[in-house]
């Protein structure tokens, strides 16, 4: 009887064809993608960058999906520099990983922490931003998604960030 879990496998065929089958499969049905998000906190005001697409309603925290050969920390600064010509002036703290299917079409979202960053000269927008800016903690805006007030609230320690919870 075998007891190493990779031989175990390479006598079933495991990794082989039917492996391969599979993978492929699950690639087809349903490729995993990862994607960040950025909460840029401004600690002089209290107050955290917002952003809205033009595609979906409510105000979000920045962000997108990591390309092919691309670090999360790489696409957050992409990110972050097409949606809001913010630039990272200190390396981000990666504070959680999210899976949520259906509150986005990635599989996987890590959140970021930014307090050191830059806004560089302002650039024609992207074409996918409607509006963006700062706002204070206390005073979010109305429309802001449930899960973007549920990551403010986790990266602050579960603090009320505004009347609209």
């Amino acid at each position: 009887m075998t007891t190493n879990p990779e031989t175990a496998l390479r006598q079933t065929g495991w990794p082989g064809f039917r492996g391969r089958l599979f993978h492929l499969y699950f690639v087809l049905r349903r490729p995993m993608t990862l994607g960040v998000r950025g909460l840029i906190h401004d600690a002089s005001a209290n107050s955290v960058f917002l952003i809205r697409h033009t595609y979906v309603p409510g105000w979000q925290l920045p962000g997108g999906g990591v390309e092919v050969g691309e670090t999360m920390a790489e696409a957050l600064a992409r990110e972050l520099a097409e949606e809001g010509n913010i630039a990272l002036t200190a390396p981000p703290v990666l504070k959680s990983m999210h899976f949520n299917r259906r509150a986005s079409r990635r599989d996987h979202v890590g959140l970021y922490l930014i307090a050191s960053f830059s806004q560089t000269t302002p650039k024609l927008p992207d074409h996918e931003i409607a509006e963006a800016g700062f706002f204070p903690l206390e005073r979010l805006p109305e429309e802001t998604t449930p899960a973007t007030r549920r990551r403010i609230a986790e990266i602050f320690g579960g603090q009320l960030v505004s009347a609209y919870w």
